[in-house]
């Protein structure tokens, strides 16, 4: 399936496979799926779902999803802190953040568990 919306004015077009859409359209409550951008000694790009949180950030695709897009920082660059899935984190303010938006996200669900990818290219 395939759906799409915009993200600070860019579009973003989402690629659900048949399993991810098939248990976002089973869902009761909205599914959060944040497209994380890591910025420290490295670049990192990370796809964190959440069940449904109150983010004022998020654009609602349809009444099962919603997506995030989410610069984020660390404040220092220790390669020990990058170790494990979440690192301590904070915003990272961009002051052109729209140039930084994916044109693409990929949402698959397997074996009970979301999985997610974003890029740039076409």
């Amino acid at each position: 399936m395939k759906l799409s919306t915009n993200i600070d004015n860019k579009p973003l077009l989402i690629e659900l496979t048949k399993a991810a859409s098939k248990a976002i359209q089973e869902r009761t409550t909205p599914l959060l799926a944040e497209m994380e951008l890591y910025f420290s000694c490295l670049v990192r790009k990370k796809v964190r779902f959440y069940e449904e949180k109150n983010k004022e950030e998020s654009v609602i695709v349809n009444e099962n999803l919603k997506v995030r897009f989410r610069p984020v920082m660390t404040q220092s660059c220790n390669i020990s802190d990058m170790e494990g899935d979440a690192p301590p984190v904070t915003d990272f303010p961009i002051k052109n953040a729209a140039a930084y938006v994916p044109r693409w996200l990929r949402i698959d669900y397997k074996k009970g568990e979301w999985r997610g990818e974003f890029g740039y290219s076409k």
